[in-house]
């Protein structure tokens, strides 16, 4: 047998058989193991532990290796690196009595070590197959420090900033984060890379709806009709799961009044009796814990109690399952069959990644060495960043600079800075990996003399004093452009971290009107990881770059794109709102039976604000200028037997070579529920140079059409419809049809 499980066949002749034989059926193998399992193996493998390495919450256990010796511990989160995985593989392997091998599990949202920029700014780029590469680097990455498995893609909708955790996910809307959904999984696992060493377990996160929490309040409560859950916030869960998602992670948050991690019919009901979940369902942190603090488990008993029931397989960190369920099962309050079919579905994975067979497959230290922040890793992470990057403002074309004018500075709080580059969630990624703005810019301008700034001056934090800002104006006193590094440090979004007032620190923005004030230009490069209110920045500014928290080469990459050599393309997936009060801000909102209309008075409106917002979805600038014309349908009236055609000729009426994400959104006039104002339901990215027109079309199927009634039902209704097309979603060409049955 080589080096398969050698030591098995001494020690348990039975399972040593069954391995001994490639082709045989897994679960005659499962079924084996666990006919060899006491109860107390069973409740091992349902518990999921932390190291000591990392805490993402309130409880750590320093006992988990005796945990792993007894067998009362099947797999480990925040445990990476070859030696420390192939330590504790080994205890379980050699020290219990099943030698069942662990899963390991951590938190690789976007990147392993070579940092890519966080989610929410890969969903700008609008590119599928580039976010499919980034999220299979990154697996790449994992499973050679010795990870079996990732607590990514998170697929919540959210349509409230002030909620931290937005940084993990595509954005507000439904139709583009499945297809996101679908992208991020197949780049971690693939369709069939499952037991290859360069895949990873996804898991799809949280489960559900806990992007909805109340006020953006971080695990806060959630209130969300059935209509809206299986329009808005079901539907990235499933289109993951259709393309092979294997685990699935519970949110914090409850539902109309029941947690998640307790909530049957969406666990067991839906997730794995209607949809026909394979895989197995973790929870989140001590989430099990918490449902005595949700006020819904008299105890910690019975939250272990109703967590098995409500259809939960594996529980993390709490410690609950191991601590209560022998005494449930043995009191019948739970069943010997819920804890075997929890059990099954964990076996089946480790047996699919290979791990009876070869237990340290993931853990080499070669592969490590040879792929970790490989060369062609970094390229991707700067094509990202670059395609991420969304152009907000470009006033009298100030940008791209002039690769002959030295009459620029840098200056801002996050100039020199390299940890904040990666946002929150970067893994076992290092601050000294990444390339500064001020260090990306330096290299960029010493290949050529011509090239250079005036000066540079960094400041310490995000929080400026009055010294900083009369600094900073004495260091721009004979300069024309000011690049001013403004936003966010990587600690004031991710979870954890909400904010009521989500703006660009204010001395930050004092130091932008002091620089107008002298009458200079200024080019914001705005780090965050959510939308901020900045209408004051956007009216004092005269180009805005958001760039997010870009990651590893965030410096060269905003390098090329200040000076032109890229051509910025993002577009946001996030509205972005003019003042706190508009929140929850997106872009489709279900029609009125009194829509907004200027200057009358009774519609829905603020007396206060504008109902528009600052930056819309979709929205995206280039150093080009983009032309939309002849908007046709191919049939009017329309059947749904055969495909809709929709074409529109784009061409680019600038001067550079740019790239367009074209998006099409259509609107129900006349359903079964009322309608959004607008719904996306396609894309295509083109590339064109100056003068150049090209037609882009669309295929528009009858899924496209289809909603949901009261009952829940899929439903096409004939009748009006408008299809709309253009460059962002507040500008566009539209055509009205007419579909029958």
């Amino acid at each position: 047998m080589g080096n398969r499980y050698t030591f098995i066949m001494a020690s348990f002749l039975v399972i040593s058989s069954m391995l001994s034989a490639q082709d045989k059926n897994k679960d005659v193998f499962i079924e084996g193991l666990m006919e060899q399992m006491t109860l107390e193996e069973k409740i091992g493998q349902v518990s999921l532990f932390t190291t000591d390495w990392e805490s993402t919450g309130p409880t750590i256990r320093d006992t988990y290796k005796k945990d792993i010796a007894s067998g009362q511990c099947g797999a480990l989160f925040n445990a990476h690196t070859v030696p420390f995985t192939r330590e504790l593989q080994k205890i379980a392997v050699e020290e219990t009595r099943l030698k069942i091998p662990l899963l390991f599990g951590y938190d690789v949202i976007h990147g392993y070590r070579t940092i890519f920029p966080i989610p929410l700014a890969e969903s700008c780029s609008w590119d599928l197959d580039l976010i499919e590469e980034t999220a299979r680097i990154a697996a790449k990455e994992a499973s050679s420090a010795g990870l079996h498995w990732t607590f990514a893609p998170m697929v919540d909708i959210s349509r409230d900033p002030r909620w931290g955790r937005v940084m993990e996910g595509a954005g507000e809307d439904t139709w583009l984060g499945s297809r996101i959904a679908e992208a991020r999984v197949k780049g971690f696992q693939g369709p069939d890379r499952i037991g290859q060493t360069d895949a990873v377990v996804s898991c799809l996160k949280h489960f559900v709806g806990y992007g909805a929490s109340t006020a953006g309040r971080d695990y806060h409560y959630t209130e969300i009709s059935a209509l809206t859950m299986h329009e808005l916030y079901l539907p990235p869960f499933k289109a993951g799961l259709d393309a092979g998602a294997l685990t699935v992670m519970t949110a914090f948050n409850d539902i109309n009044g029941m947690p998640a991690t307790a909530h049957k019919p969406l666990l067991n009901d839906l997730l794995k009796q209607t949809w026909g979940f394979k895989g197995f369902v973790v929870t989140d942190y001590t989430s099990i814990n918490e449902l005595v603090e949700h006020g819904i488990a008299a105890d910690e008993r019975d939250a272990a109690r109703m967590s098995l029931n409500a259809g939960v397989d594996m529980d993390m960190q709490g410690g609950l399952f191991q601590a209560h369920l022998a005494n449930l099962i043995e009191s019948k309050e739970n069943t010997l069959d819920q804890l075997d079919d929890a059990v099954k579905r964990i076996l089946s994975i480790k047996y699919d990644l290979g791990l009876f067979e070869d237990p340290y497959k993931f853990s080499d230290q070669t592969r490590y060495d040879s792929i970790i922040l490989h060369t062609a890793h970094r390229k991707v992470a700067r094509e990202m960043a670059q395609k991420s990057f969304v152009l907000l403002k470009n006033e009298h074309q100030l940008l791209p600079l002039s690769k002959e004018n030295d009459q620029v500075i840098l200056l801002g709080p996050l100039l020199d800075t390299q940890v904040d580059l990666m946002g929150a969630w970067s893994a076992a990624g290092e601050g000294e990996d990444c390339i500064s703005i001020q260090k990306g810019i330096d290299d960029y301008l010493g290949g050529n003399k011509s090239l250079k700034v005036k000066k540079i001056g960094a400041f310490d934090n995000s929080m400026l004093s009055e010294d900083q800002i009369n600094q900073a104006l004495e260091l721009a006193s004979d300069t024309d452009i000011v690049i001013l590094t403004m936003g966010e440090n990587r600690d004031m979004s991710g979870e954890a971290a909400s904010r009521a007032n989500p703006v660009i620190p204010p001395s930050q923005t004092q130091l932008l009107s002091a620089l107008k004030s002298k009458d200079k230009k200024v080019v914001v490069l705005l780090m965050n990881g959510r939308p901020l209110i900045m209408t004051e920045v956007d009216s004092l500014a005269d180009a805005i770059i958001e760039m997010w928290w870009p990651g590893v080469e965030a410096g060269p990459a905003i390098a090329e794109v200040l000076y032109g050599d890229v051509n910025p393309s993002g577009k946001l997936t996030m509205t972005f709102p003019r003042s706190v009060g508009q929140i929850p801000i997106y872009y489709n909102e279900r029609n009125t039976g009194r829509p907004h209309i200027p200057g009358i008075k009774w519609n829905t409106q603020f007396i206060d604000e504008s109902n528009d917002p600052l930056y819309p979805f979709g929205y995206g600038l280039s150093y080009t200028s983009f032309d939309y014309d002849n908007l046709n349908v191919s049939c009017n009236p329309c059947l749904l037997e055969e495909p809709i055609t929709v074409s529109v000729n784009l061409s680019n009426t600038g001067l550079y070579k740019g790239r367009e994400v074209v998006q099409l959104y259509i609107r129900d006039k006349h359903g079964k529920t009322t309608r959004p104002a607008k719904e996306l339901r396609g894309f295509e990215t083109v590339e064109l140079n100056p003068d150049e027109t090209v037609m882009v079309k669309f295929e528009l199927n009858k899924s496209d059409f289809l909603h949901l009634d009261m009952e829940l039902r899929e439903v096409f209704q004939a009748g009006d419809f408008e299809i709309m097309v253009g460059g962002h979603s507040q500008d566009v060409l539209s055509v009205n049809i007419v579909i029958e049955n």
